[in-house]
């Protein structure tokens, strides 16, 4: 009786190992919660690559847009001109109207090339604006031109 009396006295003792599985449950349920409500990104910038090989030139120059700074921030440069961020798709128009002159405006918008570029202390908020101004204007063929550090 007396061993039996023992052996229910070791099983009323209480475990000293931490019981892990329901912490990791409820870890992997926030988680996914988590993933599943985490916000997505709104804003979207496509980038057309250059093709691997040269391609038929383009009749039309491109037109350059230029970014930079001054003391208030930043100036915005149409083919070597200033301008107004609201009317860098006129005047990107009105150039390529201007270089060629058999060109009409819906040709020139689906044709035409217009490249931005932009000084290294130009923050990039202001490059995706004036990007998404000329394609809001209608520009088709909206670029990015890169600048090495070693010219600036």
């Amino acid at each position: 009786m007396a061993a039996l009396m023992a052996r229910k006295r070791a099983r009323l003792h209480p475990e000293a190992d931490p019981n892990v599985i329901p912490f990791i449950d409820v870890l992997l349920v926030l988680l996914v919660i988590f993933m599943v409500t985490a916000p997505t990104p709104t804003t979207d910038l496509k980038v057309d690559l250059p093709p691997p090989a040269p391609g038929p030139a383009s009749r039309i120059a491109p037109t350059i847009v230029e970014l930079r700074t001054a003391p208030g921030g930043y100036a915005v440069f149409v083919a070597g001109a200033e301008a107004h961020l609201d009317a860098i798709g006129a005047r990107a128009l009105a150039h390529i109207l201007a270089a060629d002159p058999a060109i009409d405006a819906a040709g020139a918008y689906a044709d035409a090339s217009v490249f931005v570029r932009s000084e290294l202390d130009v923050a990039y908020a202001p490059v995706v604006a004036t990007v998404e101004a000329l394609k809001t204007a209608g520009f088709a063929n909206v670029s990015i031109v890169a600048q090495r550090a070693d010219e600036a």
